[in-house]
């Protein structure tokens, strides 16, 4: 089921994770570092976990193509802000026409890759 396969997809990233962390560092102390941080680096996590269940749901409904697609849009528009405004200790990038245009061309693909 798709729960099932998120789950499972969950437990798979955080053993992969903590082979990395132990192959990489040779510790697991790193998990503690990363509870030190402070609580909204903590959502990338959330995110990451909506979006492998966001897919495991999308995906077999609109198709591979869109979900990937409006997932990709997401992401644009989302940096595009953060570049905007200089968030997250990030310089400041102006938001032009062409970026816009670009937005609109990837939103616009997203859109016709729903259409069966």
């Amino acid at each position: 089921g798709v729960l099932e396969a998120f789950a499972f997809a969950t437990m798979l990233t955080a053993l992969i994770g903590a082979v990395i962390l132990l192959v990489g560092r040779r510790s697991l102390a790193g998990y503690a570092e990363a509870a030190g941080q402070p609580v909204w680096l903590w959502t990338a996590a959330a995110m990451s976990a909506l979006i492998v269940l966001g897919i495991t749901l999308a995906a077999p409904r609109i198709g591979t193509t869109a979900t990937i697609g409006i997932i990709v849009a997401g992401n644009l528009v989302t940096a595009t802000v953060i570049d905007h405004y200089g968030l997250f200790g990030y310089d400041k990038v102006a938001f032009a026409w062409p970026r816009l245009v670009g937005i609109l061309l990837l939103a616009a693909g997203a859109a016709l890759t729903l259409k069966r």
